[in-house]
C-alpha cells in the first residue's frame, strides 16, 4: 500500500512538474485598458505562435499602478499612459525592451517616438500603442449652440446633465486649463483654485465616469461629458447628434504605450506580442475596433474610410495639437497632493 501511495505521489508531482514546464513560455499575462484591443487579435497571436494570452483590464493608471508596484500580480505586458511610464521607469519597475525582437517598430510614426522621449528618454522601455486627446463630447440637441470651452462643464444651466471624468489628473487638467494654468502645475495655490471650482461643480455633475461615458452619451442620458478622443469617434457612429471638441483653453494629448514590468516571467513572449501588435494589418484591426488613433503609419495608410483616415478627431491638425500638453510625472509628494484634493472634491467636503 505504501508503495502504491508513493508511486501515486511521484506521478502527481511528475504531472505537476510537466504542467508547470508547459505553462512557462506558452502564456503571456497582459494588463490593458478596458475594451482596448480586438479580441480576435489575441486569438490570431495564439494561432500564429501557440502562446495563450491571459488578459485582464483596468480603468485608470492609478488602478493599475499599485498592482505592479506591490508585485500583487505578475504581468508580462502592460499599457500605461505617458506620465505613468515616466513614474514606473524612474522607480525601476520596468525592463528595457530588446528591440532586436521588435523589428516592426519601423512602422511606428517617428513623430510619436520623438514625443515619447519626453517621458521615456531613448525609448528604452516603451512602444506607442494608441494616442489621442481629452475633450468634451456634447449632444447638439441638448445644448445652446456649439461648445468650445471647458466653462460649459461649470455652467449651472446644465446641472444634472454633466458627466465628469473619474480620473484625478484628467479632472484637474479640465479645471486647471479652464483657469488658464499648466496642467502639470506643482503650485499648491493653483491646485487649490482648481479644487475649489471642482467642488462648486460637484452638485452639477450627474455622474463621475470613465468607460461609462460612452454609453450614456450615446443613449442621450446627458448633454455633456469629458471623454477621450477615440471614444468620441465610436459614439458619433452610434449617435449622429454628438460632437467632440478640444476646448479653446487647451487640453491633454496622451500616448498609451506597451511596457514590460521588471518582474515579467515571459519577457521574450511579451516582445513577440509587441512586434505582432506593430504589424500594420494587426494595428489596423485594433484601430477599427478601439477607434483610438494609431501610431502606425502604414496602418493609417491602409484605412479605407477617407472620412476616418482624415478625421480631425482621430488625427488632429497642428493647430489643435499646439493647444495640447502631455502629462508629466510630478513626483510622489505632488501626486499625493493631487489625489488628496481629488478625494476631497468627490467627498464634497466643504
Amino acid at each position: 500500500m505504501k508503495k502504491l501511495i508513493l508511486l501515486f505521489a511521484i506521478m502527481v508531482l511528475s504531472f505537476a512538474f510537466i504542467g508547470c514546464g508547459k505553462d512557462e513560455g506558452e502564456k503571456l499575462y497582459v494588463y490593458n485598458w478596458g475594451e482596448y484591443m480586438d479580441p480576435e487579435v489575441r486569438e490570431l497571436f495564439k494561432k500564429e505562435t501557440g502562446i495563450e494570452i491571459v488578459y485582464e483590464e483596468f480603468e485608470t493608471n492609478e488602478e493599475m499602478y499599485p498592482k505592479i508596484k506591490t508585485n500583487a500580480v505578475q504581468y508580462d505586458l502592460i499599457c500605461p499612459s505617458d506620465y505613468m511610464i515616466q513614474k514606473m521607469a524612474g522607480e525601476g519597475l520596468l525592463s528595457e525592451i530588446n528591440f532586436d525582437n521588435v523589428p516592426n517598430i519601423k512602422y511606428i510614426d517617428p513623430t510619436l517616438l520623438e514625443s515619447s522621449e519626453t517621458f521615456d528618454p531613448g525609448n528604452k522601455y516603451s512602444v506607442p500603442y494608441a494616442w489621442g486627446t481629452l475633450g468634451i463630447l456634447y449632444n447638439r440637441t441638448m445644448v445652446d449652440g456649439p461648445i468650445d470651452s471647458w466653462g460649459a462643464l461649470f455652467d449651472d444651466k446644465y446641472a444634472g446633465n454633466i458627466l465628469m471624468i473619474d480620473s484625478v489628473r484628467d479632472a484637474f487638467a479640465v479645471a486647471l486649463k479652464y483657469l488658464g494654468y499648466d496642467l502639470n502645475t506643482t503650485s499648491e495655490k493653483e491646485l487649490n483654485e482648481a479644487q475649489a471650482i471642482l467642488k462648486v461643480q460637484y452638485p452639477l455633475v450627474q455622474a463621475y465616469v470613465v468607460d461609462q461615458v460612452r454609453d450614456k452619451m450615446i443613449g442621450g442620458e446627458a448633454a455633456l461629458g469629458v471623454i477621450y478622443s477615440g471614444e468620441a469617434i465610436y459614439t458619433q457612429r452610434e449617435n449622429p447628434d454628438l460632437e467632440y471638441v478640444v476646448p479653446k483653453e487647451g487640453s491633454n494629448v496622451w500616448i498609451d504605450s506597451w511596457v514590460i514590468p521588471k518582474n515579467a516571467q515571459n519577457k521574450e513572449n511579451a516582445e513577440k506580442f509587441i512586434n505582432f501588435l506593430c504589424d500594420p494589418k494587426i494595428a489596423l484591426m485594433n484601430f477599427e475596433y478601439i477607434t483610438y488613433s494609431t501610431p502606425n503609419t502604414e496602418a493609417r495608410n491602409m484605412i479605407e474610410d477617407e472620412a476616418i483616415k482624415n478625421s480631425p478627431i482621430a488625427f488632429p491638425d497642428e493647430e489643435t495639437l499646439s493647444r495640447t500638453t502631455a502629462f508629466q510625472y510630478l513626483g510622489e509628494e505632488v501626486e499625493a497632493m493631487y489625489v488628496e484634493k481629488w478625494n476631497d472634491v468627490k467627498s464634497n467636503i466643504e
